[in-house]
């Protein structure tokens, strides 16, 4: 009896252990100017850095010192997602890119920091997007949330 009872806990932590992480608390920021929306862990991302006077959008800071900006932008250049990539990449060591037909994925190290920037093309020329920046050494606690973040970025 004693061995079953271990080995049904043991099996129940095993489960537990091995679950993805689910964002805790989670918070919809929508930018008023653009309506672009993304959802993230509130307990994570505590603090808000000052809204741009333009309104493109926020910028929120967790106390390790990672960063998620939010922000529409025009698309005024008329930039393809291709042109954009290289655009939004520069002066970064990119490590991972992908591109499609309305949306841009980059991911690599900007400095010490590991950056993972999504760019999604909305209607009327508008360019939804945000950029998640965190320390490397806290590589464990944020790639989780990159998926989860990215699913969730929207706009009109």
């Amino acid at each position: 009896m004693a061995y079953r009872l271990a080995a049904a806990l043991s099996a129940i932590l095993l489960a537990i252990s091995s679950a993805p992480p689910a964002m805790a608390k989670p918070f919809i920021y929508t930018n008023a100017r653009f309506g672009t929306s993304v959802t993230f862990p509130l307990d994570v991302f505590t603090d808000r850095a000052g809204e741009p006077a333009n309104g493109d959008g926020m910028t929120f800071v967790a106390p390790d010192g990672a960063s998620l900006a939010v922000y529409g932008s025009n698309n005024a250049l008329d930039q393809t997602p291709e042109q954009l990539a290289d655009f939004s990449s520069e002066g970064m060591e990119v490590t991972y890119r992908k591109v499609g037909k309305d949306w841009v994925a980059l991911s690599g190290h900007d400095g010490t920091d590991i950056f993972y920037h999504r760019l999604e093309f909305g209607r009327d020329g508008v360019i939804h997007a945000f950029m998640l920046k965190y320390p490397a050494a806290a590589k464990s606690k944020y790639d989780p949330l990159v998926r989860a973040i990215a699913d969730s970025l929207v706009g009109p």
